[in-house]
């Protein structure tokens, strides 16, 4: 630890920090524009100019090493001399346009600007102009005159999103930020840019001109999209989510979110909002009351059951439902005496799972791996954050490999396995058969150790942290609980954990609270088959949203009754009631992200028109079918019994284990259906700057994202 003298008091810091650093510890504020804590260090903007003790001029705080001893002045007025001037630098060709700018309100400039600017500027001449540039749907640059040059932007695509979209070209007055070859930004991560940008110069495009920042009521949420469970502040205008941001959580999302998390809200203000009940007659839909809508539904469901029996029934759950919803719609279904609810969707593999499968260790634990195995996954479009963090993992040494069906683009070293999906089990066996031989022990399956897998398997044997992680393809496969014990037994011979990245916000606490067949039950497969004669359909799009495609159109139609429940005008098609349900920001709930963390929020607008809270819909239904014990009066009732009160998935619970297998399947197995990263959920869906974006286009027209 090095000791210096901060504006009077003794600060300790460790060897190889910066005096900025030694500020933060001491909670000393030093103005700055290009360092971010996050970022590497670049020394751009001379803000943070201070004086130090025997160094001949004002030295940056953010570049300047501390040393034992050192002295160093913030408020002097050496130190607030120097500042001053530099903000009369950058203050130069800033266009003096502070009361159209989208960043007015929150821009750093504007703040420092007030404590380090002057009261007129000595500048005469014409202040220099940027070109426009339309870099695509998300990300305006409008007025790049604004910007000062710090680099944030393009350290941040170089260094967290692992792609350099943006760069600076020319020199002195004629630099400007720009893609160079007049690209699109399509990072799924770019949207951080306008966080991070310190003026006005990357602003929010769908956002842009909407509202001032200081109309804005700001409230905080859960992301309802993959599962990390990114952490957001949801900035709301007279009932209206007009815009939303990360909420800074270290052990969760950072300071960062994904695209998808940001720009989703557009889904929620469209026109295919859902906004009172409706009923098909004679092939028509009618808009009619609730309570009209409800006993419709109960008289149907008990009309089904008194001919064809309680078993007749199904439900099928998004894992994009919270807690309460999925608890609910258990005790609903089961207080009708069926065993016919499942969440699983797009699975193809039904092996009863023992335990909660989730990813295996903390999600911060990811920056710190040392090697990783991941399989069938598109991690960077599957789980933008996670990547994030594994890609600063490979940054410090971590050796990441892959077995997929094609090479992806992670925007990170990786050592790819391209395997059919079929031989993905095979795959695997032959890494545990390379384990097995370095270890001389037997493997659990008949493998062939080939230079591929004595490489993964040199890389799992060493270091500390590890990880085989199974992607959503992976969960999805038709041999899912195989693969499951082959990388069970490699995780057990190396000491590496195991785990599933899992699919959806709530994966995790649908498995938690069951929302899965019992013995006797049908899986979502059979349902979709035509199997059952009513349905409930709980947030979900079975067309989109389940490995049988189009084929659920046709299985469903099989049935007497298909009541949705959606935030959306969904299913029309083949529904015989529609029930409007409040999104993520309209209902209170919670999510179990993948290591098991729960988290709960609260709207933060009112339901639209007649909507009304998923798990309140569930409750009246269960009540008007007679089910007992459903009385509850808050959501936070709903949580206390479905989750005992634990705020964590209780570690016993948490459990990857898979039945050992004596002989891994012979491949032609169909590949795995996996949403695309603008296809996930119905909010995404119908997000329309996002089905814009690059990532969008290149599903629509046959591509992968």
């Amino acid at each position: 630890m090095v000791e210096i003298e901060l504006d009077g008091k003794k600060v300790e810091v460790s060897e190889g920090s910066m005096v900025m650093h030694a500020a933060e510890k001491a909670g000393t504020y030093i103005p700055h524009f290009c360092y971010h804590k996050k970022l590497s260090i670049a020394a751009n903007c001379r803000m943070c100019l201070v004086d130090v003790e025997k160094a001949p001029k004002p030295m940056p705080a953010c570049a300047t090493p501390v040393t034992q001893g050192m002295i160093v002045r913030t408020k002097s007025e050496k130190a607030i001399k120097a500042q001053q001037s530099v903000m009369e630098f950058l203050l130069i060709n800033h266009p003096l346009d502070c009361p159209i700018c989208d960043q007015g309100g929150e821009c750093q400039l504007q703040d420092l600007a007030v404590g380090y600017g002057a009261g007129s500027s000595r500048y005469e001449e014409e202040k220099r102009v940027v070109p426009v540039k339309d870099v695509g749907p998300l990300i305006s640059m409008q007025e790049m005159s604004r910007c000062i040059h710090c680099t944030r932007c393009v350290r941040f695509g170089q260094e967290v999103a692992g792609i350099m979209e943006l760069g600076m070209i020319h020199r002195g007055e004629h630099s400007e930020i720009t893609t160079v070859t007049g690209d699109t930004v399509d990072s799924e991560l770019s949207g951080n840019m306008i966080d991070i940008c310190p003026v006005g110069a990357l602003t929010s495009k769908p956002f842009r001109y909407s509202a001032r920042t200081w109309e804005l009521s700001r409230r905080k949420s859960v992301s309802p999209h993959d599962s990390t469970g990114a952490n957001l502040i949801v900035q709301v205008k007279n009932h209206k989510v007009m815009r939303v941001v990360p909420f800074e959580n270290e052990e969760v999302n950072e300071c960062w979110i994904a695209d998808r998390d940001r720009f989703s809200y557009e889904a929620l203000n469209s026109e295919e909002r859902l906004t009172k009940p409706m009923l098909k007659q004679g092939g028509v839909w009618k808009e009619v009351d609730w309570q009209t809508a409800l006993e419709y539904v109960a008289n149907g469901l008990q009309q089904i059951k008194n001919d064809h029996g309680a078993s007749a029934i199904g439900t099928l759950v998004s894992p994009h439902s919270t807690v309460e919803e999925l608890y609910l719609a258990g005790k609903l279904v089961r207080g009708i005496g069926s065993e016919n609810i499942d969440y699983r969707l797009r699975n193809a593999d039904f092996t009863a799972a023992q335990g909660v499968q989730w990813l295996g260790l903390p999600i911060a634990a990811l920056s710190q791996l040392q090697s990783a195995l991941i399989v069938g996954s598109n991690l960077r479009k599957d789980h933008p954050l996670f990547a994030q963090r594994i890609r600063q993992a490979a940054k410090a040494g971590c050796k990441v490999f892959s077995i997929n069906e094609r090479v992806y683009d992670w925007a990170l070293p990786v050592n790819a396995s391209v395997v059919a999906a079929g031989d993905w089990a095979q795959a695997l066996a032959d890494v545990a058969a390379a384990v097995a031989e370095a270890k001389g022990v037997t493997a659990p399956v008949a493998g062939q150790a080939h230079d591929e897998a004595k490489a993964i398997a040199a890389a799992l044997l060493a270091g500390e942290q590890k990880a085989v992680l199974l992607g959503n393809a992976a969960a999805h496969h038709a041999q899912a609980s195989t693969l499951l014990a082959v990388a069970n037994w490699i995780g057990e011979q190396t000491g590496a954990s195991v785990g599933y990245l899992t699919e959806a916000a709530n994966t995790v606490g649908a498995q938690w609270v069951k929302a899965v067949p019992a013995a006797g039950g049908m899986n979502a497969a059979q349902m979709l088959s035509g199997n059952i004669k009513a349905a409930i359909l709980l947030n979900n799009e079975p067309e989109f949203d389940s490995a049988a495609g189009k084929a659920a159109i046709a299985g469903l139609n099989k049935a007497e009754m298909i009541v949705t429940l959606s935030p959306f005008k969904a299913n029309m098609e083949f529904s015989d009631v529609l029930l409007p349900i409040a999104p993520f920001t309209e209902t209170s709930g919670s999510f179990v992200n993948a290591e098991g963390r729960v988290q709960s929020f609260h709207a933060v607008v009112k339901p639209l028109a007649d909507t009304r809270p998923a798990w309140k819909v569930l409750r009246v239904l269960a009540n008007l079918m007679g089910v007992q014990g459903v009385d509850y009066e808050t959501s936070q009732d709903v949580l206390a019994a479905a989750t005992n009160g634990a705020v964590q998935v209780p570690a016993n619970v948490l459990n990857n284990t898979a039945k050992a297998v004596s002989a891994v399947a012979a491949g032609n197995v169909a590949a795995p259906v996996v949403a695309s990263i603008y296809q996930l959920d119905s909010i995404v869906r119908r997000a329309t700057s996002l089905q814009l974006t690059a990532d969008a286009r290149q599903v629509r027209e046959g591509g992968a994202a």
